[in-house]
């Protein structure tokens, strides 16, 4: 057997490895907390989960259209109109299996061999590896911990060439939890490329406010789904909100490689948007207190954070006094100190000598898991 360059050349998660070898010394009965995974620690509202059942129970367990329920397109686009004042049509929204296949339905759609896709570095580190699976090229922008992490226009505007094709955000983001200003982003969006603007954080800001890329221009791919806000990763439920044009493309390979999104997620999700909101600020306020906790410890423990991330579920904290070598690190303080954290590496080169905490999991273990790591760092 003879296994494809592709696959072979396919970069791991590390992430994944890092949980996949704390839960190896779980099994073996070692204590661990988990600071690594980008999952709410939340059990999915129940209004949702209910919803979800009822679809089983009503029979609603079959293929869908291939875009989607009608209703939840509809629910999707009445959202983007209230929250941000923009107008979108249900038939832009292709509904997915989790904003993972949407990456792959957007990049497969708008790349041809050896185009190019501007990319902030860090990273999520499933840009690159999904952009390259399907023959694109990522031109990578430096981002800088003292400018919050924050895209800089000119130098975005130094990469566009020939083969750009799209300019991709994600604000807030995975790793920094940092937010993108307004005025940056419209510049961007002037800057000419399609913008890919990945909005699976949107309503997990604490201090500003979040924008949606259709503020500022239609010619955006919005990624966006439920997994983060409402707890619902299981579900495998998100969607893109495409420009007109690329719907149909979209929609054929939607048919051919999922047919669709699993029929009761779609209803789950409906009512996630339509009766979870309370749910929501209650996540979203003990969110905020486990972030203010957690910057203040790590910066008594001496990482370094230039400035306070105020979205999403992490800190991505400066260890170069402990090592240039974050995967070292990370599997160190796992194996010395039962504590689960991700090496920056994992997020690309402008990450390494860091380490990205999460604070999706309960304030009692982010106590204990930091204490660890202090004592950790004592007997170092």
């Amino acid at each position: 057997m003879v296994v494809a360059t592709k696959a072979i050349n396919f970069r791991p998660f590390i992430v994944m490895d890092v949980l996949e070898r704390a839960n190896a010394l779980e099994k073996v009965g070692k204590d661990i907390i988990h600071l690594e995974i980008g999952e709410p620690d939340f059990d999915t509202p129940q209004c949702i989960r209910e919803a979800g059942i009822k679809a089983i129970r009503e029979g609603k367990t079959h293929y869908t259209h291939s875009q989607g329920i009608p209703e939840l397109r509809e629910a999707i686009c009445y959202h983007y109109m209230d929250k941000y004042g923009v107008h979108i049509k249900p038939d832009q929204v292709i509904v997915t299996s989790g904003t993972s296949p949407a990456m792959l339905l957007i990049f497969s759609t708008l790349l041809e061999p050896e185009d190019e896709i501007i990319v902030s570095n860090p990273y999520y580190p499933c840009y690159p590896n999904i952009i390259n699976y399907v023959g694109g090229n990522c031109v990578f922008v430096n981002i800088e911990e003292d400018d919050g992490f924050q895209f800089r226009p000119e130098e975005v505007a130094q990469k566009i060439s020939l083969q750009t094709k799209a300019i991709l955000i994600n604000s807030p983001s995975n790793p920094t939890g940092n937010l993108l200003s307004p005025d940056r982003m419209g510049c961007i969006a002037d800057l000419g490329p399609y913008i890919i603007s990945d909005e699976i954080y949107h309503g997990l800001v604490y201090e500003g406010k979040e924008h949606t890329i259709l503020e500022y221009t239609d010619k955006a791919f919005v990624l966006n789904g439920f997994s983060k806000l409402y707890a619902m990763t299981g579900w495998r439920l998100g969607y893109v909100i495409s420009p007109p044009d690329f719907v149909r493309p979209i929609q054929k390979m939607q048919q051919n490689f999922f047919i669709s999104a699993g029929s009761f997620s779609q209803w789950a999700g409906l009512a996630a948007l339509n009766k979870a909101q309370l749910d929501v600020e209650r996540m979203k306020t003990i969110f905020d207190q486990r972030r203010h906790y957690m910057i203040k410890r790590l910066r008594e423990l001496g990482f370094g954070i230039s400035v306070d991330p105020v979205g999403a579920f992490y800190i991505l904290a400066r260890a170069k006094h402990l090592s240039n070598n974050s995967y070292e690190l990370a599997f160190e303080i796992l194996d010395k100190a039962g504590v689960g954290v991700a090496p920056g590496i994992d997020f690309g080169s402008g990450a390494e000598g860091y380490l990205r905490f999460s604070y999706a999991n309960s304030l009692e273990n982010i106590t204990e898991g930091l204490r660890r790591i202090e004592e950790f760092l004592k007997n170092r």
